[in-house]
């Protein structure tokens, strides 16, 4: 009976011990559960702000993007009055005082901006010019001109 009596105590002890293994791990799992759940709700926060970030940005993206082109519109249209305003005086300027004006121009280094007016001017007023540079002037804006024209069309 004793033999038994110790069998006893050895079985509830390590029945005891299971049990308390067993609670512990149920415990931890709990821990385990409620620190996941914490995570997870920290985890959805976070990815709404971000996505709350990113939507901010895409909405001050399209807002820069307008702003951007409507002021180059503007540019373009400030750009095209210069630009007609300055074709409308050389058209009716003299020739040869233009011709003496895109000279000294070239001579300046600034054959492009010569260029970009010589383009918007009425075709008889560009023949007439041209008689009145040097035949160095004349042969560069030939020189463009005839790129232009190969390059549009």
């Amino acid at each position: 009976m004793k033999l038994f009596s110790v069998l006893l105590i050895l079985c509830l002890t390590v029945v005891a011990d299971e049990t308390k293994e067993k609670v512990e791990i149920i415990e931890l799992k709990k821990e385990l559960n409620d620190f996941y759940n914490k995570k997870e709700l920290e985890y959805n926060k976070s990815k709404k702000d971000l996505k709350n970030i990113l939507e901010s940005i895409k909405k001050e993206k399209l807002s820069i993007k307008s702003l951007r082109d409507e002021n180059l519109m503007i540019l373009q249209d400030i750009k095209g009055t210069i630009e007609s305003k300055t074709t409308k005086i050389y058209n009716k300027m003299k020739s040869k005082i233009a011709a003496s004006i895109f000279e000294q121009m070239i001579k300046d280094g600034d054959i492009e901006l010569v260029f970009d007016i010589v383009i918007k001017l009425k075709e008889k007023n560009v023949t007439s010019l041209m008689k009145f540079l040097s035949p160095k002037s004349a042969s560069m804006l030939t020189k463009r001109l005839k790129e232009f024209k190969k390059n549009k069309g």
